[in-house]
């Protein structure tokens, strides 16, 4: 299995940018296809957005579309969420989640990965 390790997350205002990165270590990124969820206090978790193996199909949550951004450097093992114009609402711990895949698709259900990172928490005041 690929390891995955978030960091980027911290304590910002609304309406600020924020960039989280996903780092795969143990296995190329670049045969995984990558999603990134998010889990506040007492609520399920939630999709936020998920990227194909080569980047080219890409996915969101509704209540981040037009806001936030998925990308990958396979060369970098790495996956990113740029974050832009967050609200109080975006407020939880975010996770990338990682799925060998053998076509270009990308996943919405946390239970189609089976590869996850500790999790980096984000918290927007208003």
């Amino acid at each position: 299995q690929v390891q995955l390790v978030e960091s980027g997350g911290g304590l910002v205002q609304a309406g600020a940018t924020l960039r989280l990165s996903c780092a795969a270590s143990g296995r190329t990124i670049s045969r995984y296809a990558v999603g990134w969820f998010r889990q506040a206090p007492g609520k399920e978790r939630e999709f936020v957005a998920a990227i194909a193996r080569s980047g080219g199909n890409t996915g969101y949550g509704d209540s981040v579309k037009g806001r936030f951004t998925i990308s990958r450097d396979n060369a970098k093992n790495t996956v990113n969420l740029q974050m832009n114009s967050l609200k109080p609402e975006d407020t939880a711990v975010y996770y990338c989640a990682a799925r060998y895949a053998v076509g270009d698709g990308y996943y919405v259900t946390h239970s189609a990965y089976d590869s996850w990172g500790q999790g980096t928490q984000v918290t927007v005041s208003s």
